[in-house]
């Protein structure tokens, strides 16, 4: 069974970091564009990055420039997102996606084939 499993959220300061992590199990990563997405309450899912299969990223959203990367080990079937200088304002429940193309777009954004069931990030004081 394909699975995504992200993990590493939690409660943290402003301006502090986390790293999250999306696992697959059933699959390997390496064939896939992977993205990062997140949804704040009462908001509609956005997305925040996107790594392709050769590692080429793509970031939507701008409020996250600078501060966040993605990566991705494909020998731990594996993709990270660390979360720099964290701000109130991104707190969200954050999910991770994959689509077995090699490439990032706002089309492989829209149409993504799995998903986790995502991890809470709260940034508070």
């Amino acid at each position: 069974q394909l699975q995504l499993v992200e993990s590493g959220g939690g409660l943290v300061q402003p301006g502090g970091s986390l790293r999250l992590s999306c696992a697959a199990s059933g699959f390997t990563l390496d064939s896939y564009a992977i993205g990062w997405f997140r949804q704040a309450p009462g908001k509609e899912r956005e997305g925040v990055s996107c790594i392709s299969s050769i590692s080429g990223i793509t970031n939507l959203a701008d409020s996250v420039k600078g501060r966040f990367t993605i990566s991705r080990d494909n020998a731990k079937n594996t993709v990270f997102l660390q979360m720099n200088s964290l701000k109130p304002e991104d707190t969200a429940v954050y999910y991770c996606a994959a689509k077995r193309v090699s490439y990032c777009s706002d089309y492989v954004f829209r149409n993504m084939d799995y998903w986790g069931k995502g991890t809470l990030v709260t940034v508070s004081s």
